[in-house]
């Protein structure tokens, strides 16, 4: 009986399932292109969230030294 450590590993995509293991050489490549896609894109999302709360950040401290300096009159 197999445990599930043991289990061949399963591609799903699409809403269906293969064995990793009898697809295709160029198949695989693929699956693993993807998952290095999949990754990095995690990776840069994660990136962009550094930078928002970063810029974020900033923008109070900005806030913060601008209170008290006196500002332009609005033309017209």
């Amino acid at each position: 009986m197999q445990t599930p450590s043991q289990q061949p590993p399963v591609l799903t995509f699409e809403g269906k399932r293969y064995d990793l293991n009898g697809l295709p050489d160029d198949v695989k490549e693929m699956v693993r292109g993807m998952q290095v896609a999949d990754a990095q894109l995690r990776m840069h999302e994660d990136t962009l969230k550094v930078l928002a709360v970063g810029r974020q950040a900033m923008a109070m401290q900005l806030n913060e030294r601008l209170q008290g300096i006196p500002t332009l009159e609005e033309p017209g």
